[in-house]
């Protein structure tokens, strides 16, 4: 008798343990649509109705147009919209995509703050969003994204300084902040990226020169 409530309680445990394993894993999928679709309404401009006609409820975001999904987890992996003349501000939303590891907004109008939730993406190795027309200060905690291999945040709108954390992307090989209006040192911190091995800051307000240039 002990033996058979003892398995029965084993079985009932494995089968919540499932149930709740499925339960989250169509939570994720779901958090990652509705992060999708709160980014495509703050877009005003799409010239080839490109999002319009793919990006639809009915159909799984893992088939939708720029998304790409890891077989593994199911989850969304990279947002490539490079080029497609889109219009807007970028939603906090996409600060949710927990799989995120590629990220390409470049070549497209996208204006406004770019924002901070992004931080979030500790997967994240590909960040692009070149050729927009962000303003503002990039997020102080860029330095969050410890995973970050390529930077490209050139021929924008950033103002203000390039925030100290930066240095703590020991991962990095590409920085590219061209282009810009930034000013103020150019951070010390740079020097501690032992990865780098490409980096532009030219055509901006930077005064003086650090150490690790003379």
């Amino acid at each position: 008798m002990v033996n058979l409530l003892s398995g029965l309680f084993l079985y009932t445990l494995a089968l919540h343990c499932f149930v709740a394993s499925f339960a989250a894993n169509t939570k994720n999928i779901t958090t990652d649509k509705s992060s999708l679709l709160a980014f495509q309404l703050q877009i005003t401009s799409e010239p080839n109705n490109l999002l319009a006609n793919n990006w639809s409820t009915t159909s799984s975001v893992c088939s939708w147009v720029g998304v790409t999904c890891d077989d593994r987890h199911g989850r969304v992996h990279s947002l490539n919209l490079t080029n497609m003349g889109l219009r807007g501000t970028v939603s906090p939303n996409l600060g949710n995509l927990s799989f995120l590891v590629t990220l390409d907004l470049s070549h497209n109008t996208f204006v406004g703050q770019f924002p901070k939730e992004i931080c979030r993406l500790r997967r994240l190795k590909f960040l692009e969003i070149s050729n927009n027309e962000f303003n503002g200060g990039v997020p102080t905690k860029l330095g969050d994204l410890s995973q970050l291999q390529h930077l490209y945040i050139a021929a924008n709108n950033f103002s203000g300084l390039i925030p100290q954390s930066i240095g703590n992307l020991r991962g990095l090989t590409i920085l590219d902040a061209s282009s810009n209006g930034f000013s103020g040192h150019i951070p010390q911190t740079i020097s501690n990226m032992s990865s780098l091995e490409y980096l532009r800051l030219d055509i901006n307000y930077f005064s003086g020169t650090p150490s690790f240039f003379v």
